[in-house]
């Protein structure tokens, strides 16, 4: 395990070696750890690429650090991070809030930013009310109260009744996460608006969505997708919102064709 101090948190963080190649930035969904990325990252094995993984503040092993957040600060974290390990022209990959965090980056910090996979995600997500709602349920009742509905959004009923213990074992990830790490970056959320940067992002740009997510539907996900300059868009007809999880080997497939297409390998 490795531990980096960035902007006053310590961060859990995993980096490929220096001597491997173009750099691929995972960033985590709201709730979750970087281990959602290791089925994917094991289908990209052998390429060309050069990972980078982190826990966002507030989630897994990283540091809670000061709550409410800014989404801001999600952002310089792993713009920190990419600094830390001598990363640029990287492609980052980002789902659901990972993936605003993906835009804020490219809108920042252009230099650490040679492509963009957005998966599952918008340049604004959700409505204030909305989550203002979670977040006092959240603080008055724990992760757990939410899970049923975290669940039906996040995998397809198809693979909720295949993969019972792999949905088991994401439940736990998500309501061992602290409250105050969750709450703060659903405030974070529930305050961006990237529409801006989106409509300025100049680097090649995959937008994967899924037909059955319940979180961020596809019709939302496309939306985005059509105000990037050339991005490209992609629709999973077996997921909902996490593709990396339901659909590894797809989302590896995409992510490789595209660094290919567009010289990011």
């Amino acid at each position: 395990m490795a531990f980096v101090k960035v902007n006053d948190v310590v961060l859990h963080a995993r980096a490929g070696r220096v001597e491997q190649g173009r750099p691929l930035v995972f960033i985590n969904s709201l709730g979750t750890d970087y281990r959602i990325w290791h089925k994917v990252a094991h289908e990209l094995r052998g390429e060309d690429f050069r990972f980078l993984f982190h826990d966002k503040r507030g989630h897994g092993l990283s540091d809670v650090g000061d709550v409410p957040y800014e989404m801001a600060d999600h952002v310089q974290d792993v713009a920190a991070l990419m600094d830390y390990y001598g990363m640029k022209d990287a492609i980052i990959c980002g789902i659901s809030v990972g993936g605003m965090i993906a835009l804020g980056l490219a809108g920042v910090r252009p230099d650490l930013v040679g492509g963009l996979v957005l998966c599952n995600t918008a340049h604004k997500l959700g409505s204030d009310a909305a989550w203002n709602l979670r977040i006092a349920k959240v603080a008055s009742s724990g992760l757990s109260h939410i899970w049923g509905q975290i669940e039906r959004a996040w995998f397809t009923p198809a693979f909720r009744k295949a993969q019972p213990d792999e949905v088991r074992g994401i439940r736990n990830m998500v309501i061992r996460c602290h409250q105050g790490g969750y709450i703060g970056t659903c405030m974070a959320i529930r305050d961006t608006d990237y529409t801006d940067i989106a409509r300025n992002i100049s680097v090649p740009t995959l937008v994967v969505g899924a037909a059955q997510d319940g979180s961020t539907p596809p019709d939302v996900v496309k939306g985005m997708a059509e105000i990037i300059p050339n991005a490209e868009y992609h629709e999973m007809e077996d997921a909902a919102h996490m593709t990396c999880i339901e659909q590894p080997q797809r989302l590896a497939e995409l992510i490789r064709d595209f660094a290919a297409a567009n010289g990011l390998k």
